[in-house]
């Protein structure tokens, strides 16, 4: 989401957009309520809103409002009935909010949410649905319940950080991969050649020292997402002492079961709680058959989205 709004930003010093959310959603769609598009002035487009016919339903609209300025909701049916003209067969029906955005008010709304996100603050987006009012952002957290009636209220989250210990093959890719799943990424390894800029661009904070140096970070965020892809067992043990202090949503292990059962063991030696280990996912990441350290970038990238987003793990084909 920092992202999206980043290329908005930039859009927008350049020229006006149309911003399309998705504001209600009834039965089964491609998107939630939030999901967003932009459409600018050379009709070129950033995020979606589902794709397919319906997207590009609202594209058109889009065009058009580029010349009118005039906000709209645009209705995408998905429900397949054939009696009735359709733009997918998902099953349900969405809701489309059209707004023009240009001008300097709009990239100074833009510039507040892109600094609410980098600071690690929270705020709420109120976009009202009357064609004579403009979105504006609330710092307080706690919204008037009147306004869900005449408005979409959007929590402004700032992304998840994902820490990663070891900066190997595989740390590379995840952290590629974890970026364009929505993560802040932070990478740690004690080896100075490995803990480079150079290898993570993608990583916000690249740090070269020390287990110890993620104290602090620790400290100030314990809704840490953290994968162990380390060079060897004592590495993990090291780290593990450290993150046994704290509650954290998501610990991944990489490593064989001989791995992970030597670490554990020397761990219980030691008086660690027996209700940690059990909140450790190892050996890391989803069985997909992975291989390559590509490959298991994507299933430990794959297992955090779950655990982020309270997944199953079901295929998506069962669920159809």
């Amino acid at each position: 989401m920092l992202d999206f709004y980043q290329q908005l930003a930039k859009t927008l010093k350049k020229s006006a957009v149309v911003l399309a959310t998705v504001t209600n959603t009834k039965g089964s769609t491609p998107r939630e309520i939030g999901a967003k598009m932009f459409i600018s002035a050379d009709g070129k487009t950033v995020g979606t809103i589902g794709g397919g016919a319906g997207e590009a339903k609202v594209y058109q609209q889009a065009l058009q409002l580029l010349k009118t300025g005039k906000k709209q909701i645009v209705e995408i049916d998905l429900s397949g009935v054939p009696q009735r003209q359709t733009q997918g067969v998902c099953g349900g029906t969405m809701q489309v909010l059209l707004e023009l955005w240009s001008g300097f008010e709009s990239l100074n709304l833009v510039n507040q949410i892109i600094d609410t996100l980098t600071s690690g603050h929270s705020a709420t987006i109120i976009t009202p649905f009357h064609t004579d009012e403009k979105p504006y952002l609330l710092q307080e957290t706690e919204v008037i319940a009147s306004l869900h009636s005449t408005a979409l209220i959007e929590p402004l989250l700032p992304p998840p950080t994902l820490l990663i210990i070891g900066a190997g093959h595989i740390a590379i890719s995840l952290v590629q991969i974890a970026k364009i799943a929505g993560f802040q990424v932070i990478v740690q390894d004690d080896r100075p050649d490995f803990a480079t800029k150079q290898r993570f661009p993608d990583a916000s904070l690249v740090l070269a020292e020390p287990i110890t140096s993620i104290q602090e970070i620790l400290d100030k965020n314990t809704s840490l997402y953290v994968a162990l892809v380390t060079r060897g067992y004592l590495q993990d043990l090291a780290a593990l002492r450290l993150l046994s202090n704290y509650q954290l949503p998501y610990i991944g292990m990489i490593g064989s079961n001989k791995r992970v059962s030597t670490v554990y063991k020397i761990l219980q030696t030691e008086g660690c709680n027996q209700g940690f280990l059990h909140q450790i996912y190892a050996p890391i990441g989803l069985d997909i058959g992975a291989l390559t350290p590509e490959e298991i970038a994507v299933s430990i990238c794959a297992e955090l989205i779950k655990v982020r987003r309270g997944g199953t793990g079901t295929s998506l084909s069962e669920k159809i």
